[in-house]
């Protein structure tokens, strides 16, 4: 368990709450939850109706739709974000590859402090943006790798 200190330092360390006044910072590191997981333990099952965001405090876990790993996330990282913003299924699984340690905001909590510090949506979209272009980088690198030559410029002259 985290000291209410220990929790503050470590809260202004994740990406989404950079740049976000100590008082906020406060008020959100104690409402959140700290949760341990065994190894092995589904977090999150794809297809499930989410409303929390998890922040590795210790530990690793995979994010993975099936057999297929897509992301590994370790201290300092969250995993689902998406699910505070609509209403849809989680897009993906999440599983400790080892114990681990995570802080829980949920969908109500976090309503709460964007009404009282509306900066925080904004880290959350910019969080958000960057997994995209992420996800698209990966995909077009697939892709490039994966796809058969394009002979449509090929010298037609060369058939007889």
């Amino acid at each position: 368990m985290l000291t209410s200190v220990e929790r503050l330092l470590f809260v202004r360390a994740v990406p989404i709450f950079q740049e976000l006044r100590d008082d906020f910072l406060v008020r959100v590191a104690s409402v959140m939850d700290e949760l341990s997981f065994p190894a092995d333990y589904t977090i999150v099952n794809q297809g499930e109706e989410g409303r929390s965001l998890y922040i590795v405090v210790s530990g690793l876990v995979r994010v993975h739709i099936g057999d297929r790993d897509l992301a590994r996330l370790s201290q300092g990282t969250c995993f689902g974000e998406m699910s505070l913003f609509d209403a849809e299924p989680r897009s993906a699984s999440v599983t400790t590859t080892e114990t681990c340690e995570c802080l829980v905001l949920t969908q109500l909590q976090l309503y709460d402090a964007i009404d009282e510090t509306p900066g925080i949506a904004i880290n959350i979209i910019r969080l958000l943006s960057r997994r995209i272009r992420e996800l698209n980088n990966k995909l077009n690198a697939y892709e490039v790798k994966n796809s058969p030559p394009d002979f449509s410029r090929a010298n037609t002259n060369l058939v007889g």
